[in-house]
């Protein structure tokens, strides 16, 4: 009876072990997930809203005349991509599909945008290179300032940055949990069948004897 009922048992640990792989695939971000995708909302809306002065952020991506007149740097273009890229796209598929590859890329490239961001803020703040000369005789910084898309797509960039990092972080522990059972679980079963085997080798030798 046990011989006969130890491939059905094989079968059912083989489904549990392609289960478990499933699981350890995906994430779940329970209440984060609105946080998430209301960061993701605000990161899309911030391209439509101005990045400086009245030059939009999709006036950034696709680098109009509007924006060569008010000298988008390239750190600018580079944070305003990012943003559709990793901030909108990226987190969209990764709150979707619940994967954690897709987590991990969204955090990784939502990372570099804050950093992106702040180098953004920077150049729309501080004279470049070859900026005018003012009156007083100090250069004068871009025209146009920060506009409330910066802000609010470096801010989405944050928010995002910090919940996937959660998100990730925790996966990374259940995984290791796993990780941990399985050891134990494989162990037992090798005890196990060492002392099934001590106990056939011992009754065949009983039977010899």
């Amino acid at each position: 009876m046990t011989d006969d009922s130890t491939p059905g048992f094989d079968q059912f640990k083989d489904d549990l072990r392609k289960a478990e792989r499933k699981v350890a695939g995906e994430i779940d971000p329970g209440a984060r997930a609105v946080v998430v995708a209301v960061a993701v909302l605000v990161a899309a809306v911030s391209l439509a809203l101005p990045h400086t002065g009245s030059v939009k952020g999709f006036d950034v991506l696709s680098y109009t005349a509007g924006a060569q007149e008010a000298d988008v740097a390239i750190t600018s273009r580079i944070f305003v991509y990012m943003v559709l890229i990793f901030g909108v796209l990226a987190s969209t598929l990764a709150l979707v599909t619940r994967r954690w590859v897709l987590a991990w890329v969204a955090l990784c490239g939502c990372m570099v945008s804050v950093v992106a961001g702040m180098l953004a803020w920077w150049t729309r703040t501080t004279p470049g290179v070859n900026a005018p000369m003012g009156p007083d005789g100090k250069l004068l910084a871009p025209t146009g300032g920060i506009g409330i898309g910066l802000i609010l797509g470096l801010v989405a960039m944050v928010v995002l940055s910090f919940h996937w990092a959660r998100v990730v972080w925790s996966r990374n522990v259940y995984q290791l949990a796993l990780e941990a059972q399985r050891r134990e679980a494989a162990a037992a079963e090798e005890d196990r069948m060492r002392d099934l085997t001590q106990r056939r080798t011992d009754t065949d030798r009983s039977d010899t004897d």
